[in-house]
C-alpha cells in the first residue's frame, strides 16, 4: 500500500467517516439484530448445540467452497494459533453459549447483553493492542455492567436471577476476545479470507453433532428450517464478512461502538415477530448497558 493510501486511510478513521465501513456496519447491525429472533424460533425444535451446528456447519461448507475456488494466500504460520483460538471462540463457543442463554432470555434482552461486547473489546484491546482506556472507559464499563445485572435480574414478576443470562455474558466475552485476536490478521489478509477461515475452523468442534442435527431438522416444522436457512445466509455468511470489513478499516473498539444499534433493532424485531415485551427492569437495564457502551467508546478519548 502506498504512503498516500495509508495516509488517506488514517485520515478517514480519525475523522470518523468511512463510507465502506459505514455500509458494512449498517448491514451487520440489521442482520445480527434479526438473528436473535430467529434463534428463538430455531430453539423451539432444536437443542442449542444442534442449532449451532445447523447454522455454522452449513456456513462452513460455503466458506470451504470459497477457499477451494478462490484459493487466497494461506495464513502466516505466526497467525495460525491466533486464528484457531479466534475461530473456536467466535463460532462454536459463542453460538452454543448464546443459544443456551436464549432458551429463557428473550431476543431483546439477549441482544443488550451481547452488545456489552464493545466494552469487553475495549478492555481487551487495551491490554493486547495498546489502545487507550481512561477514566471514562472505567465509568462506562461500570454503567454498562450495572445495566446487564438489571437485565439478568429482570423477571416477569420483578427481580429474579436468570442464570442463562450469565451464559450470554460468556458469549459476549468470547466474541470480544475473538474480535481483538483477528484484528492483526485482518491487517495482513483480506477480510473475506479471514472470515472464511474463521467459519471453517470454528465449525469443526460442532461436527460430532451433525447426525443428531440432521435427524432433528428432518422432523422440525418448516418455520424452524427456514429460520436456520436465514441464519446461515444473512447473519452468518454475510454478517460475518461485513463485520470483518469493518474491523479491517477501523480500530477494534471503534468498530464495536457502532453495534449499539443492534439491541434496539433486535428488541423491535422480537416484539413484531415474537410478541416479546421487555419488563420495565429489563428496559432500564438495557438503556444503561448501551449508555455505558457509548460512554466507553465516545467519551473515554476526550
Amino acid at each position: 500500500m502506498s504512503t498516500v493510501a495509508i495516509g488517506r486511510k488514517t485520515m478517514n478513521e480519525r475523522q470518523g467517516f468511512d463510507k465502506v465501513a459505514f455500509a458494512a456496519i449498517l448491514v451487520t447491525i440489521v442482520f445480527w439484530a434479526s438473528a436473535f429472533a430467529f434463534i428463538r424460533i430455531g430453539l423451539t425444535a432444536l437443542t442449542p448445540v444442534e442449532l449451532a451446528t445447523a447454522r455454522y456447519v452449513a456456513a462452513a461448507v460455503i466458506a470451504g467452497a470459497y477457499l477451494a475456488i478462490a484459493r487466497p494466500a494461506l495464513p502466516a504460520r505466526s497467525d495460525v494459533l491466533r486464528l484457531i483460538v479466534a475461530a473456536v471462540l467466535f463460532i462454536a463457543a459463542y453460538a452454543v453459549l448464546l443459544n443456551m442463554g436464549e432458551r429463557t432470555v428473550a431476543a431483546g434482552p439477549a441482544s443488550f447483553i451481547i452488545n456489552t461486547m464493545p466494552v469487553m473489546t475495549a478492555l481487551i484491546a487495551m491490554f493486547m493492542l495498546g489502545e487507550r482506556f481512561g477514566r471514562w472507559g472505567w465509568i462506562g464499563t461500570a454503567i454498562s455492567f450495572a445495566g446487564v445485572t438489571l437485565i439478568a435480574l429482570s423477571g416477569a414478576d420483578g427481580f429474579d436471577l436468570d442464570p442463562n443470562a450469565i451464559l450470554i455474558i460468556g458469549a459476549a466475552l468470547c466474541s470480544a476476545i475473538a474480535s481483538v485476536l483477528q484484528k492483526p490478521i485482518l491487517s495482513r489478509m483480506p477480510a473475506l479470507a479471514v472470515t472464511a477461515w474463521l467459519l471453517l475452523i470454528g465449525a469443526l468442534p460442532l461436527v460430532p453433532a451433525i447426525p443428531s442435527t440432521l435427524q432433528a431438522l428432518a422432523v422440525a416444522p418448516a418455520s424452524v428450517n427456514w429460520s436456520v436457512a436465514y441464519l446461515v445466509i444473512f447473519p452468518t455468511a454475510i454478517g460475518y464478512v461485513t463485520w470483518a470489513i469493518a474491523l479491517k478499516r477501523l480500530s477494534a473498539a471503534r468498530a464495536a461502538n457502532f453495534l449499539y444499534g443492534v439491541p434496539p433493532t433486535a428488541t423491535l424485531m422480537g416484539f413484531l415477530w415474537l410478541g416479546e415485551i421487555p419488563t420495565l427492569i429489563g428496559a432500564i437495564g438495557g438503556v444503561m448497558a448501551i449508555f455505558g457502551v457509548l460512554v466507553v467508546n465516545v467519551m473515554r478519548k476526550r
